[in-house]
């Protein structure tokens, strides 16, 4: 077992929280002591992130202690940071991390947008997962259009020296020859497997092959 996992996605909204909320909600059933990390956070909304993800596994501690960063605006991380004037340091996000990881067997540390996201002018999220020396799972649609997203997110992820451990796909409708095709031809085209499909709804996931 490695010491955490990092969540990203193939762009934003495409359900990176509520995979992260039901993976750790799964392992901590299962006896592991699992926990949750949040580098930087946008959005000026209840529950946020973190206080969804720590509510679904059932941990009653303080969410302010588990994002480095916090703004209001719905904004790219380096954007936000800059109106509220309020720059983020990857020293900093390094010293949480290595902080909550104490408290913990297992992390979920997640992202936020996609493979892509600025953290700063001269901090992007490849530069964040790389510093914390953790792999990725990356969270796609199972709709239309997710064989080119989720390719080109892992072709990056390879290109910048990130292991990618396996992809989930979200939404998930096994009737559907579509969604079928399209798990069938992203761990065709990608030659990393779908170790998760989650339907909309669902309460659970098998996480084996996570840890």
């Amino acid at each position: 077992m490695t010491n955490g996992i990092f969540i990203t996605a193939t762009g934003t909204d495409v359900g990176k929280t509520y995979i992260s909320a039901l993976i750790v909600k799964n392992l901590r059933e299962q006896g592991i002591n699992c926990g949750y990390y949040k580098p930087a956070l946008s959005g000026d909304v209840f529950p946020n992130d973190c206080e969804y993800v720590l509510k679904t596994a059932g941990l009653e501690i303080d969410a302010n202690n588990y994002v480095s960063y916090k703004f209001k605006p719905a904004l790219s991380p380096h954007l936000a940071s800059i109106i509220e004037n309020k720059p983020i340091k990857l020293e900093k996000i390094l010293k949480d991390f290595e902080r909550i990881k104490k408290e913990f067997d297992y992390l979920i540390v997640e992202g936020a947008g996609g493979i892509v996201c600025p953290f700063a002018q001269n901090l992007l999220l490849p530069d964040v997962i790389k510093a914390l020396g953790l792999d990725i799972i990356i969270v796609a649609s199972a709709s239309l259009g997710t064989i080119n997203s989720t390719v080109l997110t892992v072709e990056y992820a390879k290109n910048h020296g990130i292991n990618v451990k396996g992809i989930i796909l979200n939404n998930y409708d096994e009737k559907d020859i579509m969604q079928a095709d399209n798990k069938e031809m992203v761990e065709k085209l990608t030659g990393i497997k779908v170790i998760a499909t989650v339907k909309t709804g669902d309460t659970d996931i098998y996480t084996k092959e996570i840890l």
